[in-house]
C-alpha cells in the first residue's frame, strides 16, 4: 500500500536530496515512476545525487525566499504537477543556550526558516491544482524531549513540530483540499549529520532507506506522526521519553527533568517493565 499521491509521473520535491534521508527518499520515489526535483546546496555531492538518481538538479539555499521561489517558478514551467513535498533539508550542531549567536541564526535559519520558506512557496500550488498531494516535514525526537547539548537544534525542531501541526490543521480545513500533511521523526538513522563521512554504521542505527521504507508505510496507513523506531530505541520506549517530558509540565517537575539529579533514577524507574 502507498501512499496515493506517489503517483507515477508526477514530481517529487525533496530538500535536503543530496544526502541521507532525502536521497534515499528520491531513490525510493524514483523506482516508483515519480519526476524527482532535488533541491541542496551546490557541489559535487548534488551533483552526484542528480545523476544517480536521473533527477532534476535546483542547486538553492532554503533559507533565502527569492531563490526558493525561482525554484518554484522553475519547476511549475518544467515539470508535471507537484504531488509530494519532502521539506527535509537540516543542519546540526552543538551550541550553548547563552552563546554562539552565528549557529543559532544558521541552525534555526535552515532547520525551521527553510522549511516554512519552501512549505509556503509550494503547497498553494499543490493545494490549487486539485490532485491528492502530501507534505512530509522533517522533525525529530529532540524537538520534543529537548535532550541537553544542542538548544539550538531542539528550538528548530520544535518549532517544525509546532508549524507542522498547525499547517496540518489549517490544510485539512481548507474546502476540497486533497493535501495530506504529515510530521517525519526519524530514530537514530546513519548518515552525515550523526556520524563523520565514512564511518561505520553502528549497530543500533537504521540506514537512511529503512526511515524512508518506514516512513512510506505510516504516510500510507494514514499518520500524521511518523515517529521512527530504530535497532536500538522500541516505540515503547519512545512514548514513555516523550510522555515523561509531557510530565515535565503536567507534574510540575524541572524541565528535562530525565537529566536533574533529583529526578534521574525516577524516570529510569519509571522504564522498569520495559
Amino acid at each position: 500500500m502507498t501512499h496515493p499521491a506517489i503517483t507515477p509521473g508526477r514530481t517529487a520535491v525533496i530538500t535536503g536530496a543530496a544526502s541521507g534521508i532525502g536521497f534515499a527518499a528520491a531513490r525510493a520515489l524514483a523506482d516508483q515512476g515519480m519526476i524527482i526535483a532535488m533541491l541542496d546546496l551546490p557541489g559535487p555531492q548534488l551533483d552526484a545525487a542528480v545523476a544517480a538518481v536521473q533527477g532534476q538538479a535546483f542547486a538553492v539555499d532554503v533559507t533565502e525566499r527569492g531563490a526558493v521561489a525561482a525554484v518554484v517558478a522553475a519547476v511549475s514551467r518544467d515539470m508535471p504537477p507537484v504531488t509530494v513535498l519532502f521539506n527535509n533539508a537540516g543542519i546540526g550542531m552543538p551550541s550553548s543556550a547563552l552563546a554562539d549567536p552565528a549557529k543559532w541564526d544558521r541552525i534555526l535559519g535552515v532547520n525551521f526558516g527553510g522549511i516554512l520558506n519552501v512549505a509556503q512557496a509550494f503547497v498553494p500550488g499543490m493545494l490549487a491544482h486539485g490532485e491528492v498531494g502530501m507534505v512530509i516535514n522533517t522533525g525529530s525526537k529532540q524537538g520534543i524531549t529537548l535532550p541537553p547539548g544542542n538548544p539550538a537544534y531542539n528550538v528548530s525542531k520544535a518549532a517544525v513540530k509546532a508549524y507542522t501541526e498547525s499547517l496540518a490543521h489549517e490544510v485539512r480545513n481548507l474546502p476540497g483540499a486533497k493535501v495530506s500533511v504529515h510530521l517525519m521523526i526519524p530514530g537514530w538513522v546513519h548518515t552525515g549529520m550523526t556520524a563523520a563521512a565514512g564511518a561505520p554504521k553502528p549497530a543500533g542505527a537504521w540506514t537512511p532507506e529503512q526511515a524512508v521504507a518506514f516512513m512510506q508505510d505510516r504516510v500510507a496507513a494514514g499518520d500524521f506522526y511518523i515517529l521512527c523506531p530504530d535497532n536500538d530505541v522500541s516505540r515503547a520506549l519512545d512514548e514513555r521519553r516523550i510522555a515523561w517530558a509531557a510530565g515535565d509540565l503536567t507534574e510540575n517537575r524541572p524541565p528535562l527533568s530525565r537529566w536533574h539529579p533529583d529526578w534521574a533514577d525516577a524516570f529510569k524507574s519509571s522504564l522498569s517493565d520495559l
